[in-house]
Order: structure tokens, then sequence, then C-alpha cells
């Protein structure tokens, strides 16, 4: 039995790190997707190992079936259930990512091996099967690939076990746990490019929360601002529309508040007003055009 899923990429629209510290973000799925396919082995396959095909990067990593029930002994789940491992269970699979070879250069795919056998052991236990993964979400860029991966890797997981998972691409607003649609109401034009700078996200949301552990109190404006910013722009984005000097008008509100939300570049004199997608340092750069761009 084979399964495929999919998932898309993300843009943060506004939010971006002050959502960390409860403020409100406003973002959007992109027609760019992460692809899963997964399939159990046969016993014609003769195949009696857990493996991870990374396409895009050529790379694939294995487990013997025998080895991942011997290390953690507390494997399987009914889909409906919510997976708990111990502790010692969670050292067991950091162990299991260790011996695979992972050159230094890819050292961020510990992480997404981790999340694989973590999320494939507590439903399927040891069971030998393939998961193939393949992208068109550029890595480190802003574009939530690996948001995605768990995503796609989740659907293909719950469809084996029968469950039905609609992921449906839309835009929301989120503020610590609070999750509403967003219907749009005007034309919203992006352009998506991938400056191939990288950035650590973990890093860049860390040195945001030392300064606010070391300016509590103008930290706490900052984010309250941004709060304003995103909720504004959903109100903007949601609200009718009469005629085209209507749409004009949103669409001026619409770029202040991603002025005022990060900056634009210097692209902005050839008609797309621009930023650096999610969190900064680097990734992609979001283009907003006008209607009349």
């Amino acid at each position: 039995m084979e399964v495929r899923a999919r998932a898309p990429g993300k843009i943060i629209l506004a939010g971006e790190h002050a959502v960390v510290h409860g403020s409100s973000v406003v973002a959007a799925a992109v027609d760019m997707y992460t692809y899963v396919s997964i399939r159990f082995s046969t016993p014609e396959d003769n195949d009696d190992e857990l493996k991870l095909q990374l396409k895009d990067m050529a790379l694939e990593f294995s487990w013997p079936a025998g080895k991942l029930k011997e290390v953690i002994p507390e494997l399987g789940c009914s889909a409906s259930e919510i997976p708990s491992y111990s502790i010692g269970a969670m050292k067991a699979i950091a162990s299991l990512v260790e011996e695979q070879t992972i050159l230094e250069d890819k050292s961020g795919l510990v992480s997404d091996l981790s999340a694989f056998l973590w999320l494939y052991t507590s439903i399927h236990g040891n069971k030998p099967a393939t998961a193939s993964v393949s992208s068109e979400l550029p890595l480190g860029a802003g574009l939530g690939s690996s948001a995605a991966f768990c995503v796609a890797l989740s659907a293909a997981l719950l469809a084996l076990s029968d469950s039905l998972l609609l992921l449906i691409r839309n835009m929301i607003k989120f503020r610590s746990g609070e999750l509403a649609h967003v219907k749009s109401n005007m034309p919203i034009k992006m352009l998506i490019t991938n400056t191939n700078v990288g950035r650590n996200t973990k890093a860049l949301v860390a040195s945001v929360s030392k300064r606010a552990l070391r300016h509590p109190a103008s930290m706490a404006f900052v984010f309250n601002a941004a709060d304003s910013i995103s909720n504004e722009l959903a109100d903007i984005i949601q609200s009718p529309i009469h005629d085209d000097l209507a749409i004009t008008e949103k669409e001026e509100k619409f770029g202040e508040l991603m002025e005022m939300n990060q900056g634009y570049s210097n692209l902005e004199s050839f008609g797309f007003k621009c930023f650096i997608a999610g969190i900064g340092g680097g990734g992609l750069e979001i283009s907003f055009s006008s209607s009349s761009s």
C-alpha cells in the first residue's frame, strides 16, 4: 500500500518575532509544496528496513526494523491518540539519528530525521516502509520548509492509518493558540525571490528573546505595535470592496502596514514593495505589487 500527501509553504505578512511573545501574526499559504509518499514493504520486497529518501538531495537513510524495536520499546499508538514518548525514547531516537552519516553542511537534517522517526514509530511502530520526500521549497529561506515536511509526513502517516487529514490553503491569523481564518476580499499579488542568503532561525528568535529580557518595557511596546499591525492588516484584507478606488486605498494601507512591519528594499522604485520574509536575516524576499503595477 502506498499513499501520497503534500503540504504548502507559507509566507508571514506581519507579526514575525512578535508572535513568539503573544502578539498576532498574519500568514498565507503559497503555491509551492513539499511532497511525501510512503509505501509499506511487502514480503516480496524482502526488505526489513525503514527508509527515508530525500530525493532533492540524493540522500537515503535507513534503520533495521529490529533495531528500532530494540532501541525504542514503546512503539506505536492508535492514530486517534497523541503519542507521548519518554525522555529515554527521545534519547533513543537521537542515538538512531547520530548513527547516520550526515555531512556538516547538512547538519540541519538532524531535526528532520528526528521528526520523521518520532512521527513514524509513534504511529506505525517498527513496520518496514520506504518514505520518499521531494520539495519545491528552498531550505532555510523563510517559506516554512520544515513545517511543510512535518505536515505532509503526518498526513501520509495518518492516511495509512485510515484517517483523513484535509490540507486547506488559505490565509490565517494566529495568536497564542487562537487560530482564525482570514477571507481575502482584495487581490494580493506577491513576487517571491530567493536571496540565497542563509539564516539561522533558532538564533534569530533567541536574539529577540534576549532583547526582550534586557528591555522588557520597551519590547512590550514593540510587540503591542506588531500585534496592532497584524490585526489591522487582517481587517483590511477582509473588508468589502465597492469599487476600484476602494481597492487602491486598501492596497496603499496594505503597503504602509508592511513597511511599518519590516521595511522595504530598493526594489520599490520598480513598482514592487519588498521585505525579507519571516524573521529576517536572509532567506526569501517578498514583493508586494499593487493592481496597477
